[in-house]
């Protein structure tokens, strides 16, 4: 394709377009920043001269000169042009140091003065370009930038792939960007690589993804955009960031936006890129293609059933002038870009697209494709064709494809006659809930607003509102106003109340922590859904109802998911994120049958993901990534949860949910810098929201990133506040958040033990009540260390040997490794003495190295975890301990620092070894020191030799 120049770019910088670059930019500047050189290549408009231009500007800071040059297509047939470009400023300065016959020719290519040649004069031209290239890089390092090389005159092409390929070993790197095939798997770009610096390096510029195309549009202005018309951005655009920009830009400047299942308005600018091609094509191969773009998925066979007799033909010389993307043995037509397709059904007038419908609606084998064609071929109302797009939409809600529900359900609207059953705001009702299953919940919060706007009926508006607060998410602050409009609505039909009251239950625990209140509004709502015989209602009531009572601890959790797990069912309730099936995985993982609920939400999983239920599948991709992070599969869960996040950002639904699984995931398997960065994000997205219950779960994420990257007194900050929130919300259950552990293991490393000890007292009684047998293993893992604190050292390690085998058998890989990690570094310490430390005669069990935990580590591919242990194995031996007479007047942990200065370990690699912080560990030195009578490290040293016995 030709890039016209009637796009409206800007003179402004614009970093914008350079989003979804950071792999390429890191292989870039590592390539350049060695004395490198890098090609940049991909199709026209995806960004090539953007990224050329910020890597540039990166790269002169430590250039001495910069040559640039950006050929365009006009100018391609001057020769000498990008030459001059390069080297018509400073030739004057280098001239003098080439030979006579070089310079002279050089000059006259430069100047078009004398009839200057490749033909006559190559040679002296050749070593003249090479030679000024040498000369400009022994006065120091020497940035050649080269936009668009495919437009370059054939003579600065030949002269500057002559020299390029002589310039190695001089500092000369060459930074070029040219346009290529849109195809990835196409070599366009490997003559101009044969004609670079040695060893250039390729780089593919690729298309934005869909969330990214979303970024550029909203930074470039164009916000407000419902993320189903970003998703037809992205598809016509084919991710490509200029054209996203145009289509964008033709939507904000139409006075009506498209109706889902309606081509985006394609601007001139766009359109002119592929038209012009058209003009070569006879009118019926134009026909043929105008069928194929309105196709879902068009072949040669659908085609010639809709009466295109040459349809062979007639793609076969649209293929040649490149409008179809040509593939040898795929049975499918496909369009070379996306955008060739939307500009050929855009430019079509209304009776020409009808008339490929309605070929369309008679050739497709597919019923759900018939209903779509007949619908779009019809104008009018027309109750058959109402009827039958609504049984298509059925069809296509079946087999999982909700989103196409939702296009045909408006369809099926606007076809509906008024007074008819269903109606049209049924219709339109059904669509906005298939919207909600397909996690476009901007559009579907549209279409409700739309039948509210006329609508009447109770019913219909109590649906609507449900709509619209579903489609809030986490977000009901903003939405509060709905809720007594809601019920106003409903008045005292028990079925319509039961609706409303469900939701006042998640308004109590969302926006005013109250989980009691919650419960409450939950049983009440399952009541009057039981009363008016609205099963679904009363399940999903139920469902929540169990989900309060087991976070809550309350003793009827299990009777209440048995009674949401009675037939009859509700099929899409009962895999549903807030139904039963749901309840009862939250149920097994607290309990911790860590088997089981792998097997409940692996099914789960699989049957949202068949029926198209995204908020679903992201709930549920989050909690088996979390049973896999309990497990101590590390790597696993990260890759779910990763997985979790990209959907989440994709769709918009629980972005702070799934930061901060993703958080923890990252902590455990992944990068410890990136756990802390998601899990801020995680804590900022729920207090936006307003969300009391998540803002504890994700301040739990911030606080143990904060303890795996070495703050502890960041982390008791954070987990401090999970506390307070979790007292205030009534959530007893200790097996919710599994932060105490954490907090507690903080509090001994800045020196709060008797805090820590509060903290693992009252949370051990409710474990016990509870029977949460890993809760309580955690709690001895971290009790241990209170214990090491205060210098009970031989209780403290059996302790923790006992919490390590126990936190193995129940099947909590990373737990366990956990303990061995703190076991060996309590083994690997010195001891004061061995009266008051142990239990004399008693022997403790085990290696006194770091390798059992290395190994746990590296079986649950707990990277962070594993390189804490190879730090902490890499320092020195032991030391003897101070001399007896020097320690009376020390406290345990005073001892203990004492040593390992002796030892020459620094204030950092102390903290380290005794889980404290490093503030913690100066202010035990100043205490030494006053103790001791000295003033250094030093001075401990000196001491403990001194009165080291011989």
């Amino acid at each position: 394709m030709t890039v016209r120049g009637d796009f409206r770019e800007p003179a402004r910088p614009r970093p914008e377009l350079v989003i979804g670059r950071e792999e390429l930019f890191a292989g870039a500047r590592e390539q350049l920043s060695g004395g490198g050189s890098v090609l940049v290549h991909g199709p026209a408009g995806i960004g090539k001269s953007s990224v050329l231009r910020a890597l540039a500007a990166e790269c002169a800071e430590s250039a001495q000169t910069v040559l640039r040059c950006s050929a365009t297509e006009s100018e391609s047939h001057l020769p000498f042009l990008a030459l001059a470009d390069l080297l018509g400023l400073v030739v004057d300065e280098i001239a003098d140091r080439l030979p006579a016959p070089q310079r002279t020719a050089l000059e006259s290519a430069l100047t078009g003065r004398g009839e200057s040649t490749l033909q006559r004069d190559g040679l002296a031209l050749r070593l003249a370009v090479l030679s000024a290239f040498r000369a400009l890089a022994a006065r120091g390092p020497v940035l050649i930038v080269a936009d668009d090389l495919q437009w370059l005159d054939p003579a600065s092409a030949e002269l500057l792939g002559f020299a390029a390929r002589r310039l190695g070993g001089t500092p000369v790197r060459m930074l070029c960007a040219v346009r290529t095939e849109t195809e990835p798997q196409a070599q366009d770009h490997d003559r101009y690589l044969r004609a670079s610096v040695p060893e250039t390096l390729a780089l593919r510029v690729a298309p934005l993804a869909r969330a990214q195309v979303a970024e550029l549009l909203a930074q470039r202005g164009y916000t407000g955009l419902p993320r189903s018309t970003v998703r037809d951005i992205h598809r016509t655009s084919g991710g490509n960031p200029l054209f996203a920009l145009e289509l964008g830009r033709a939507l904000a400047e139409s006075p009506t936006r498209p109706s889902p299942g309606e081509p985006l308005p394609v601007p001139t600018s766009l359109r002119a890129l592929v038209l012009s091609r058209l003009d070569l094509l006879s009118a019926e191969a134009r026909r043929t293609l105008l069928v194929a773009s309105a196709g879902a998925r068009p072949t040669l066979a659908l085609l010639h059933a809709a009466g295109r007799e040459n349809a062979e033909a007639e793609t076969a010389s649209a293929a040649a002038l490149g409008l179809l993307a040509t593939e040898r043995d795929a049975p499918g037509i496909r369009f070379a870009h996306p955008l060739v397709s939307a500009a050929l059904y855009a430019e079509a007038d209304a009776q020409e697209r009808r008339a490929a419908h309605s070929a369309l609606s008679r050739a497709a084998s597919d019923p759900i494709e018939r209903a779509r064609h007949l619908a779009l071929s019809t104008t009018g109302t027309d109750p058959a064709v109402a009827a039958r797009l609504g049984e298509a939409a059925a069809a296509a809600r079946d087999r999982g494809a909700p989103s196409v529900a939702v296009g045909l359900g408006l369809l099926a609207a606007r076809h509906t006659p008024a007074g008819t059953r269903p109606g049209p705001d049924e219709r339109r009702l059904q669509a906005a809930e298939d919207a909600l299953t397909a996690g476009e919940t901007d559009l579907a919060r549209d279409i409700a607003r739309q039948v509210l706007a006329r609508a009447t009926a109770p019913a219909d508006r109590v649906r609507a509102w449900m709509v619209v607060i579903d489609a809030a998410g986490q977000a009901m602050a903003e939405i509060d106003a709905v809720f007594p409009q809601a019920l106003a609505d409903a008045g005292d039909d028990p079925g319509l109340v039961a609706r409303v009251r469900y939701q006042l239950g998640w308004r109590a625990l969302l926006m005013d922590g109250e989980m009691t209140k919650a419960r409450e509004e939950a049983a009440r709502a399952a009541r009057l859904a039981a009363r008016a015989g609205d099963r679904r209602t009363e399940l999903l009531a139920l469902g929540f109802q169990a989900q309060m009572e087991t976070l809550m601890g309350h003793p009827d959790a299990p009777s209440t998911i048995q009674r949401a797990m009675r037939e009859p069912q509700d099929p899409r309730v009962a895999c549903d994120h807030n139904g039963a099936g749901a309840a009862r995985f939250r149920w097994l993982i607290m309990g911790d049958r860590l088997a089981e609920a792998r097997t409940a939400i692996t099914a789960l999983l699989r049957e949202v993901q068949r029926r198209g239920m995204v908020e679903s599948e992201l709930h549920f991709l989050r909690g088996l990534a979390e049973t896999e992070l309990r497990s101590g599969h590390c790597g696993r869960a990260l890759d779910l949860a990763r997985e979790s996040l990209r959907l989440a950002r994709d769709t918009g639904i629980g972005e702070a949910a799934a930061a901060m699984l993703t958080s923890l995931a990252e902590a455990a398997g992944g990068d410890v810098d990136r756990a802390l960065s998601l899990a801020h994000e995680a804590v900022d997205r729920a207090e936006e929201d307003g969300d009391m219950v998540y803002l504890s779960r994700t301040l739990g994420a911030l606080g143990h990133a904060q303890l795996v990257a070495g703050d502890a007194a960041a982390a008791v900050r954070s987990l401090r506040r999970v506390r307070e929130l979790e007292e205030a919300l009534g959530v007893i259950d200790p097996a919710r958040g599994r932060w105490h552990g954490d907090l507690a293991e903080a509090l001994v490393r800045i020196g709060e033990t008797a805090e820590a000890q509060d903290v693992i007292d009252v949370t051990r009684r409710r474990a016990l009540r509870l029977e949460r047998e890993s809760v309580l293993a955690v709690l001895d893992r971290a009790e241990a260390l209170v214990r090491a604190a205060r210098g009970e050292q031989g209780p403290a390690e059996r302790q923790l040997a006992s919490a390590q085998d126990r936190l193995g058998k129940l099947g909590y890989g990373l737990e366990e490794a956990r303990a061995a990690y703190v076991l060996a570094g309590l083994r690997a310490f010195p001891q004061a003495s061995s009266g008051s430390a142990r239990t004399a005669g008693t022997a403790l069990p085990g290696p006194t190295s770091y390798d059992e935990a290395a190994r746990l580590f590296r079986r649950c591919r707990a990277l962070p975890w594993l390189r804490q242990v190879e730090a902490a194995s890499a320092l020195p031996p032991a030391a003897p301990p101070l001399a007896p007479a020097a320690l009376d007047t020390l406290a345990a942990t005073e001892r203990q620092v004492a040593a390992l200065v002796m030892e020459g370990a620094t204030n950092r690699e102390i903290a380290g070894r005794l889980f404290i912080s490093v503030k913690t560990v100066e202010a035990t030195l100043t205490r030494v020191y006053r103790k001791l009578g000295i003033r250094s490290r030093v001075d401990i040293v000196r001491l403990a030799a001194e009165r080291r016995p011989d």
